[in-house]
């Protein structure tokens, strides 16, 4: 079995190239399960039901979420609109699942692939330079005794990558993969730990390159040079996806491999 994680998708230039690669890329490798972080798709800060829904139809299966979950406080009203219908393609846009409780939305989902085998996904945010918010080592353990299937993909939302790679460890052969995301700088520290579970501390924005972390670089420099707030822009220059391909046994949920990608621009 395959799954392939989109990193960060920061404004429309990362959803335009979704949009142009991601098709030939699950094509190319086969995947079976697709997964993307959506946080940033609104203009590079939060993201929209219509956006959401978009990506949706691009044939992402899951959308996970992160610190900017609600930006766009409009996806609030979206989220509730699941109701826990597990049919509802709301249910399967997560927020984090260490928020409080009583948090709008849903932090996890369980479903099936096209082809019939079951999987979930957990959404998680760190703590370590980040807002407060529950314990993610012990809501994954929380999670874990009601997930039944065996393919389970972690997005550790995380500022540090020592907090990531311990999340790895910590999960080590309950969970098919550990992937970070936040940082939108893909790390080359990809690999399977030897209980079966794939980790990469970050797996990059899908975005655009010729920028600070997705936004144009001029006002990020007005930002460091003055320390006066500003507006920022999503830029629009070389703009990759960046993605991890995993590789597991469907029954067991075991990872053998992993995978950095990252396409250009046609």
């Amino acid at each position: 079995m395959r799954i392939l994680f989109v990193g960060d998708i920061f404004g429309r230039p990362g959803r335009n190239i979704v949009h142009e690669r991601l098709p030939e890329l699950q094509k190319q490798h086969a995947v079976d399960l697709t997964i993307a972080n959506g946080e940033n798709a609104a203009g590079g800060f939060g993201i929209t039901a219509q956006i959401a829904e978009e990506l949706f139809e691009l044939g992402i299966d899951v959308i996970t979420t992160g610190n900017h979950v609600w930006d766009k406080r409009e996806i609030i009203d979206y989220m509730n609109s699941a109701n826990g219908n597990e049919a509802s393609l709301a249910r399967r846009l997560l927020r984090p699942a260490n928020y409080p409780a009583g948090t709008p939305g849903f932090g996890w989902y369980e479903g099936r692939t096209r082809g019939g085998v079951p999987y979930a996904v957990i959404d998680l945010q760190g703590r370590v330079f980040m807002a407060a918010n529950d314990d993610p080592f012990r809501v994954a353990d929380k999670l874990l005794e009601s997930i039944s299937a065996k393919v389970i993909v972690v997005d550790m939302h995380a500022e540090a990558t020592s907090e990531k790679l311990s999340l790895g460890w910590y999960l080590e052969g309950r969970v098919t993969a550990v992937l970070g995301t936040h940082t939108h700088v893909p790390t080359a520290d990809e690999q399977v730990l030897p209980g079966g579970t794939a980790v990469q501390t970050d797996v990059g924005m899908t975005g655009p390159y010729d920028s600070v972390i997705g936004v144009q670089k001029e006002l990020i420099l007005q930002r460091f040079l003055t320390n006066m707030p500003g507006r920022f822009e999503p830029a629009t220059n070389d703009v990759r996806l960046c993605a991890t391909l995993i590789d597991c046994g469907a029954d067991t949920g075991r990872a053998t491999g992993v995978q950095r990608i990252m396409a250009r621009e046609s």
